[in-house]
């Protein structure tokens, strides 16, 4: 249903004179679902509350509610639940989306100047009328305030609006299926150029890292440059699941959030159903919802892109800053500040003005060595790390890589490193590794485990699950494998505090040239390309 939908909406955007690239695809597309998701989660809101014989509050006034712009519904279906209070079956006799009400639904110019003129700008407003930074009013005033409308015909969002409306997101299977092919729509917008990092760190990679890492129920977890915000939502969906080690039981994957079933009666924490998973509770829920995930972004449309990616996983309010990370002094950080989990794809070859490198004790202008300074700074002592950082950073010989290399082993216990494959980030053109560390005490092993998934990694053959599971096999125990190996502390030296990649255990070094002689063979094969030419003029 979603899938077939998307394609529908991108074959009309792909007319869209303002909408050239996938970025403007996903983001253009994002607005319009977050207001129909919005418009259903209100309504599940108002059917609970009616349950409760309670009176519910809208968010939005009614010119402004989707069922009344958008997709107002023709007489006698206009107060039907769409597919009823029931998630799966409607009511007897109702449709399963009543349909438009085509006399009353505006369209071409009315369209687009109304979306334009009054709807972005009230949506807007929400910024200035919200109670605090942490509410969803904020972060809907904060989405209309940095998004635009590219859609300038109004009978092509016309038809991109008469999809979407098509959508149901009543039960959770549906915001399953919608969540992740929004997913796949990030995927395809962090593919559209070189800069395919930036938006989109592959899924499978995210998954292995959170299983590592292991956060818990009550950990605030951290991500300084969180991108479309995809180590929150994974982390959230894996504290949701309930049984985070095994994959294969859903544990609490589906439940609804606000609702807890086979709870023991007063909401007893770690209620137990019979697959012996425990349940959260409604406080449990409440935690998840508002204490547990925290990021930043400094770029406007990933930072878009992050909230509603979030809310359309089931968070309602994001804890998402838009800031640059960067400008914090470091000196700043108190303890208030610090967190449990930090889990992180930074930017890859950015670079800082001077005057931001102030706010560091190891100046650099490479953004990554930046971001990893400030992620031991805000974590807390024996807080967790799993962090995503060019392959170079192992081996750099200039004199901030050594510092901070010499920081991460002394500060933290620097426990694994996982060694990326190239192509792992599609249009990146750099390899990468993942360090995981914990903060408070002296590095004393490294477990190191070089990734080869038997293939080159590409767009049409990207990382998946199945490529990283003898990884999170392996380093629950650090056992030694061909692909694995444990390096001492004590063995790395002491001057350069080098930690590169030398599997021991399988392959013949390679011997580089030196560049003088590549630059000789550069040469020589230029000589034998004019002499080619001069051949072929004298055919002439």
């Amino acid at each position: 249903m979603f899938e077939q939908a998307f394609k529908n909406i991108d074959d009309i955007l792909r007319k869209e004179a303002g909408c050239t690239t996938e970025l403007d695809y996903t983001e253009q597309t994002s607005w319009l679902l977050f207001l129909k998701y919005l418009d259903s989660l209100e309504q599940d809101k108002a059917d609970e509350a009616a349950l409760e014989r309670k009176k519910y509050t809208f968010l939005l006034d009614k010119p402004y509610r989707w069922d009344e712009w958008a997709a107002p519904k023709a007489p006698g279906n206009a107060n039907l639940p769409i597919g009823g209070l029931n998630e799966s079956n409607p009511p007897i006799g109702a449709p399963k989306n009543p349909p438009i009400d085509h006399n009353r639904a505006k369209t071409g110019d009315d369209l687009r100047d109304f979306v334009n003129g009054k709807l972005f700008p009230y949506l807007h407003g929400f910024k200035q009328r919200a109670s605090g930074p942490n509410t969803i009013e904020y972060k809907i005033g904060e989405i209309f305030g940095e998004i635009k409308n590219k859609i300038q015909s109004g009978y092509n969002l016309r038809e991109i609006i008469d999809h979407i409306d098509e959508l149901r997101f009543r039960s959770q299977t549906e915001k399953h299926e919608l969540s992740h092919l929004h997913e796949a729509k990030i995927k395809n917008m962090g593919n559209a150029g070189r800069n395919g990092g930036e938006y989109y760190t592959p899924r499978p990679l995210i998954r292995a890292i959170v299983q590592v890492v292991q956060p818990k129920l009550g950990d605030r977890i951290y991500d300084g440059a969180c991108g479309s915000a995809g180590f929150l939502c994974e982390s959230f969906e894996y504290l949701k699941s309930g049984n985070p080690g095994n994959p294969g039981n859903p544990g609490n994957a589906n439940l609804p959030i606000g609702v807890l079933h086979n709870a023991k009666p007063g909401g007893q924490k770690n209620a137990i159903p019979e697959n012996g998973v425990p349940r959260l509770t409604t406080k449990d829920l409440k935690t998840l919802q508002e204490r547990t995930f925290y990021g930043k972004e400094k770029k406007s449309l990933a930072y878009v892109i992050a909230i509603m990616n979030m809310i359309l996983h089931g968070i309602e309010a994001p804890n998402v800053i838009h800031t640059n990370t960067l400008t914090e002094n470091l000196a700043d950080i108190q303890e208030k500040d610090r967190f449990d989990v930090v889990l992180a794809n930074p930017p890859f070859g950015g670079k800082e003005r001077k005057e931001v490198q102030q706010n560091f004790p190891i100046r650099t202008g490479e953004t990554a060595f930046l971001f990893l300074q400030h992620f031991i700074k805000i974590l807390k002592a024996g807080g967790r790390g799993g962090i995503v950082i060019k392959n170079t950073f192992l081996s750099n010989t200039d004199n901030a890589s050594v510092s901070l290399r010499k920081m991460l082993l002394e500060s933290c216990n620097l426990y694994t490193v996982l060694d990326l494959p190239g192509g792992t980030f599609q249009g990146a053109g750099v390899k990468t590794v993942v360090l995981f560390f914990e903060k408070g005490a002296k590095t004393r092993k490294v477990w190191f485990y070089q990734l080869d998934p038997g293939r080159n990694l590409g767009k049409t053959n990207p990382l998946n699950d199945d490529d990283l599971a003898e990884f999170v096999k392996l380093q629950k125990t650090f056992a030694d494998s061909p692909k694995s190996w444990t390096v001492d502390a004590k063995t790395i030296d002491q001057t350069t505090f080098d930690l590169s990649v030398k599997n021991p255990n399988g392959g013949e070094d390679v011997a580089h040239r030196s560049p003088q002689a590549i630059m000789d063979e550069i040469a020589a094969l230029d000589a034998q390309s004019a002499q080619v030419l001069e051949n072929i003029k004298a055919l002439l």
